[in-house]
């Protein structure tokens, strides 16, 4: 059975292609001047093409933040894990034109919705737990040993970024999938012994997950294999099977909510949740749902601290992502972009470098950040001997 649609409809941003993107500086525009602009971008050197304001008031900033830079990261990062992204060649948006994710209302107010998404997410959990970050993560971390990167912003719930680099400081942005909230007592709860009650009820799904596993057929999140296997992958563990029984998925009740009492949770004989409080949700910001005052406070003042931002793997098409470069534009930082493809409103934020620029003062590539963030690192690093 199909969720119901929210009352108040929301659209999901820039799921049509982005304008393909001008590459800065134009030499950037193979690997190798990729690799050499970001490493001018990132390197602490004075540039000798700013003007002497500019050079005065970024030197200024620099003292004060200790000349680090700040990387917003995305899900295009995380693609040479195996997992799908949402506007990248074979992403979920380019390839599945009828995907629309589910929204923060239609989750909290209807249990049929939830009985779906978690049968789908219970179907895609075990795809998305044994997959692994990448180089470009590895690569992110030793960029923050090398004191280049002060901290990272990631849009990605993968828990990647925290998981290869513990101690880079890492915030996530949209929260994470490794937990999930109760709505009512707010209590976590983690994501691994929520899938292991999941099997526990509903052992036919169980059943079809392990043919499934057996048979390959979630080997890969590439949506264009999927397809073929008659499945559709979606970003963040999310496996759809077409007229799949979704109204007979069950799911537990916050643990927590049942042994205080204190609000009425109604369960069946296994401790399915049927009504009332005690609902878990994934411990992500939700299509439709606010990030957390705290979260959206820190991401602002790590933009207010940093150099220079670097986006990875972003198209920058969610706002409350777009709206940190904007800051940090506002800020007269140096932006960068390693992301394939175009990016949200990016032309206004390279509308005035100055000309002789070698990425010092801006950089764009279209370029996979696991095979050229490796080689900076490597070119970094040996500056630093």
């Amino acid at each position: 059975m199909p969720s119901p649609r929210p009352s108040t409809l929301l659209r999901v941003p820039y799921t049509d292609p982005l304008p393909a993107p001008k590459i800065i500086p134009a030499s950037a525009g193979t690997a190798s001047g990729a690799i050499a602009a970001l490493v001018d971008f990132l390197s602490p050197a004075a540039s000798n093409s700013t003007s002497k304001a500019r050079s005065s008031l970024r030197a200024a900033r620099s003292r004060h933040n200790n000349g680090k830079t700040l990387l917003l990261t995305g899900a295009g990062i995380s693609v040479a894990s195996g997992l799908a992204d949402y506007r990248g060649t074979n992403g979920t948006y380019t390839l599945n034109r009828s995907y629309r994710p589910i929204y923060y209302n239609e989750f909290c107010a209807s249990h049929e919705a939830r009985k779906r998404y978690w049968a789908r997410s219970f179907l895609g959990w075990t795809n998305l737990e044994r997959a692994r970050p990448n180089k470009g993560h590895e690569a992110v971390g030793k960029l923050g040993e090398l004191g280049i990167v002060g901290s990272v912003i990631t849009q990605n719930v993968d828990s990647f970024h925290p998981l290869s680099h513990p101690h880079l400081p890492t915030l996530e942005l949209h929260g994470y999938l490794r937990s999930l909230v109760c709505l009512t007592c707010r209590t976590p709860y983690p994501r691994r012994a929520f899938q292991t009650q999941l099997s526990h009820l509903n052992p036919a799904w169980t059943a079809f997950l392990h043919e499934m596993l057996a048979a390959g057929a979630l080997d890969t999140e590439n949506p264009s294999e999927r397809k073929k296997r008659g499945l559709k992958t979606n970003p963040d563990g999310d496996v759809d099977i077409p007229d799949a029984p979704y109204t007979t998925f069950r799911y537990p009740a916050c643990p927590v909510c049942l042994e205080r009492g204190r609000e009425r949770v109604e369960v069946d004989k296994d401790g399915a949740w049927i009504e009332g409080a005690g609902v878990l949700k994934p411990a992500v910001v939700m299509f439709g749902e606010s990030i957390p005052g705290d979260v959206k406070i820190a991401a602002e003042q790590a933009v207010d601290s940093a150099a220079r931002i670097l986006v990875v793997g972003s198209s920058l098409a969610t706002y409350s992502a777009w709206r940190l470069v904007k800051r940090a534009k506002e800020n007269q930082v140096p932006i960068g972009v390693l992301n394939i493809g175009g990016c949200r409103g990016e032309e206004s934020f390279f509308a005035d470098i100055p000309e002789g620029n070698t990425g010092r003062e801006a950089v764009r590539c279209s370029e996979s950040a696991d095979k050229i963030l490796p080689q900076v690192v490597t070119i970094l690093a040996g500056m630093q001997r």
